[in-house]
């Protein structure tokens, strides 16, 4: 199989990026590609380490598993116990938007959610998906809030 044939979905814990999961192991599932969930620590993360006490940085190890938990916790909330096949996760290093459009080069699609945990509520759309869908290697989908739809479609 090709390194190209893999849709990769953006996830930082945030409940656009949640919509963005769901709708990224459908296509997934429908498409029979492999999906890679990617979560990213950049610089500002090592500020936000809230379980620590204030007198000191978290190494990246605690901060690697702090982000696998992030990510463990978006799957359950996503999928519960039904995961879609050839589903790999991984923690990148570096700036989300920098990460995603260089995982763009080797995917068939990038999803990710229209906002995530940082930013300004009146944005339209955040930084990091702006900056994807401008640079991307591949077609991208931002993914807004979850609708209304009892059957669970995704508006996107």
């Amino acid at each position: 199989m090709n390194g190209d044939q893999r849709i990769v979905v953006g996830v930082d814990g945030s409940e656009f990026s949640t919509t963005a999961l769901r709708l990224a192991g459908r296509m997934s599932t429908a498409l029979n590609i492999p999906l890679e969930v990617i979560t990213c620590l950049g610089t500002s993360d090592f500020f936000l380490a809230s379980h620590l006490p204030e007198d000191r940085t978290p190494t990246l190890d605690e901060l690697e598993e702090t982000a696998e938990r992030l990510v463990d916790q978006a799957l359950e909330r996503a999928f519960g116990e039904s995961r879609p096949e050839g589903l790999n996760r991984s923690v990148k290093f570096g700036a989300p938007a920098k990460v995603l459009v260089e995982e763009s080069q080797h995917a068939e699609m990038l999803v990710v959610g229209r906002r995530g945990k940082g930013g300004f509520l009146h944005q339209v759309m955040g930084s990091v998906s702006a900056a994807v869908a401008a640079h991307s290697h591949c077609p991208v989908v931002v993914v807004g809030p979850e609708s209304d739809d009892p059957k669970g479609r995704t508006s996107a």
